[in-house]
């Protein structure tokens, strides 16, 4: 048996859903190594411990906790060090975390401290007997890469998305841990977070995403993205790099190669021709959807659906008809 590792990302005491997706796949190499046990790490202000039950609910077995006022935001080495020392005291088969922001910060900052190798963006892990091997993306996924890992533990983050969490009952056990190094002596300090639009889903955590790009012809015309994505009701609004690049979006919406990497159940493509760096960030979506009058547009070849015509004149169709769907049931 082979107990596994992971750190359970939260904002503010509320877990994230990448936490949970990495949970999942936590759980998947413990019972494929003999039924070992998942174990978790969640740092952050008073409060943070409740998130112990959603996590006991996922599959974790113990919970370790830390809180400290100074970690209401993401505070890199005191967490990296907590982890890394946690990691060292038990003699994991690995470490898991979500390729998040965070998760991009984090993994690599273990994988030094732990003097351990590191796979990022994983999208499968496989077990047999004391074999680890991962696929992830590459190459701007025009391929995707089987790597077989040696040493314990290994660093894992896992793209968003990648993994659906599931609810494997457990009584989570909590203990309380104590910080290995002082956040208040840390070299970076964050002085202020900006949030984006509120009323919607984070990129990395939305079930759907209606992304749009130049085909839209004019920014004032973004605003059909947004109503398909309120039909919907659980949608995030993503957009290329062209477009925020043009100012229509913010540049948090940018989704693609530099910018967000995600993997929703259902992508709708409203516009986008399909550019290599920006299939690069949503091509491991369960469903994708493209629209756009452009027969021969590269989006087709990766899109399980596709809608040949006007963008100004499917998206306002679409809505009404996703809108009386949801009425009728």
């Amino acid at each position: 048996m082979a107990n596994v590792l992971v750190f359970a990302e939260t904002r503010g005491t509320a877990l994230r859903k990448v936490a949970l997706e990495a949970v999942t796949a936590a759980r998947a190499v413990a019972d494929a190594s003999g039924g070992g046990e998942v174990h978790a790490v969640v740092a952050g202000p008073s409060g943070v411990a409740d998130a112990a039950q959603q996590l006991g609910a996922h599959g974790v077995d113990v919970v370790y906790v830390a809180e400290d006022a100074a970690l209401s935001n993401y505070e890199r080495e005191s967490i990296a060090a907590t982890v890394a020392e946690r990691a060292k005291q038990g003699g994991y088969r690995a470490v898991l975390l979500g390729f998040s922001t965070q998760g991009r910060d984090l993994g690599p900052r273990l994988a030094a401290k732990l003097d351990a190798p590191i796979a990022s963006d994983v999208t499968e892990i496989s077990v047999a007997g004391d074999a680890l091997t991962v696929k992830h993306p590459a190459y701007a996924n025009k391929v995707i890469v089987t790597l077989a890992l040696s040493g314990s533990p290994v660093v894992l983050s896992v793209r968003p998305g990648a993994y659906t969490a599931r609810e494997a009952p457990r009584s989570a056990r909590t203990e309380t841990i104590q910080l290995t190094a002082d956040p208040s002596a840390a070299r970076v300090v964050v002085k202020q977070v900006v949030e984006g639009a509120k009323g919607r889903p984070d990129l990395g955590e939305a079930p759907v995403i209606i992304a749009g790009g130049r085909g839209l012809k004019a920014a004032e015309n973004f605003k059909l993205v947004e109503e398909l994505a309120d039909a919907f009701g659980n949608a995030a609004v993503g957009a290329t790099r062209a477009v925020t690049d043009d100012g229509w979006r913010p540049h948090s919406d940018q989704i693609g190669q530099t910018g967000r990497q995600v993997s929703p159940q259902l992508y709708v493509a409203v516009g986008i021709s399909g550019a290599i760096q920006h299939l690069a960030g949503m091509r491991t979506s369960k469903t994708i959807v493209a629209i756009n009058k452009d027969k021969d547009a590269p989006i087709f070849k990766v899109a399980d659906y596709g809608i040949v015509g006007d963008v100004l004149e499917v998206v306002p169709a679409l809505s009404t008809a996703v809108k009386a769907a949801r009425a009728s049931h």
